[in-house]
């Protein structure tokens, strides 16, 4: 398991929201933190599709990358 604290799966940090230009926000406790684009947006999509909410916030988290360092609140 990818999740040892089990945080994607008992808080659910992540969020998103689909853009009709084929854009989707991607959002980190309310604050957007990534935009997908082309291949991201793409999988994006078939994620979704797949409707499973772990596997969702799992590919966020691994395509928001390691946008914390430390400091943030």
């Amino acid at each position: 398991m990818e999740d040892k604290r089990k945080i994607l799966f008992d808080e659910m940090p992540f969020s998103y929201k689909l853009l009709k230009d084929k854009k989707a926000l991607v959002y980190y406790k309310g604050k957007e933190v990534f935009t997908a684009i082309g291949k991201d947006y793409n999988k994006l999509e078939r994620v979704i599709a797949v409707d499973n909410k772990y596997e969702l916030q799992l590919f966020l988290a691994k395509i928001t990358g390691n946008f914390k360092r430390g400091n943030e609140r």
